[in-house]
């Protein structure tokens, strides 16, 4: 029987196992975004040394930055600088927010172990017919797909909704049932981006909708949920930012105890990339305005990078609950 999945010869997984483990273990599997190679590297040094498996995850247009052809080869390269560290942890290659068919079918072709396709801005019928398409040919090869009830607002990439739409628990049901999804991202009050609550200065952002969550567990028990949107926007990289030029004032995130609370329900899958964007440009614009003569970019990169891999590192072990769970 001719094998046909691509991903397994670049040494990745897909999520089922990954998703079932954390289910069990009241975790959540890390889902950090990368665009260029010092933010790839940064993933896998701080899930290899926290022992944390790791889903690493690019969009459409992080995927045309990168190259297709070249991405491949930094998967695997991915998977064996983890081996080389000595560390088992497995590694999934997903595409999120998939908007085609198309794109998925692409993806899956050229290596990707996971696939998110977003429907989730089309007709509640639309949304099933594109889902359940998109399930059909990644399970003939193995891979596992993602699919999205309810919309986020914010921006990201070539993400952008003004308001948010939560997801109805009513219909979570039907949907996981005629598509065939193997986990569901929930709208329950993330946002995508940087600016992910509107409030006056000393309020608090709104608490996430766990009353949503908890009704959608009830739904479809024992099924994957994933949760975008969920950066945390810390301050300090905020404040460095501001300090060294930038203009992100406003700029607020999700605080880390609901992050937490969500990791320990049926919420699986948790996705950061705003905060990884942040910790590298706070680091490069603090680096690049204390050495004005300095121009190699591995100087500057570099100082980015490893604040990545600080970050990363407190995710897993205080946010997520990843480390250690190989």
């Amino acid at each position: 029987m001719v094998d046909k999945t691509f991903y397994r010869e670049l040494g990745l997984v897909n999520t089922r196992d990954m998703f079932r483990k954390a289910m069990a273990g009241g975790y959540a599997i890390p889902a950090y975004n990368f665009n260029n190679l010092e933010q790839l590297q940064a993933i896998i040094q701080a899930c290899a040394q926290t022992g944390s498996p790791v889903i690493v995850q690019v969009s459409k247009g992080a995927r045309n930055y990168a190259n297709e052809t070249m991405l491949r080869y930094m998967a695997m390269g991915a998977v064996r600088m983890a081996r080389e560290m000595g560390s088992e942890i497995p590694i999934c290659l997903h595409l999120d927010h998939g908007d085609s068919f198309e794109l998925c079918q692409s993806c899956i072709e050229s290596g990707f172990s996971s696939v998110m396709i977003d429907g989730s801005h089309l007709a509640y019928d639309e949304n099933i017919a594109l889902t359940r398409k998109v399930v059909e040919y990644a399970h003939a090869h193995d891979v596992t797909v993602e699919g999205e009830l309810g919309v986020l607002a914010g921006i990201e990439d070539e993400v952008s909704a003004e308001h948010s739409t939560y997801t109805k628990p009513e219909e979570v049901e039907d949907f996981v049932g005629k598509t065939g999804v193997d986990s569901l991202a929930i709208s329950i009050g993330t946002s995508h981006g940087a600016y992910k609550f509107k409030v006056r200065p000393g309020e608090q952002p709104p608490p996430l909708r766990f009353d949503i969550l908890s009704e959608v567990e009830k739904r479809i028990p024992g099924f994957p949920i994933v949760l975008h949107g969920a950066s945390s926007v810390v301050p300090a990289y905020i404040e460095l930012i501001n300090r060294y030029g930038g203009n992100l004032e406003g700029a607020i995130g999700v605080s880390e105890e609901q992050l937490r609370k969500a990791a320990a329900s049926a919420v699986c899958k948790i996705n950061i990339d705003s905060d990884g964007r942040l910790a590298m440009t706070a680091k490069v614009r603090e680096y690049l305005a204390n050495n004005p003569r300095e121009f190699d970019p591995r100087k500057y990169l570099g100082a980015g990078r490893q604040e990545l891999i600080d970050l990363i590192t407190h995710k897993n072990r205080n946010v997520l609950g990843s480390a250690g769970r190989v």
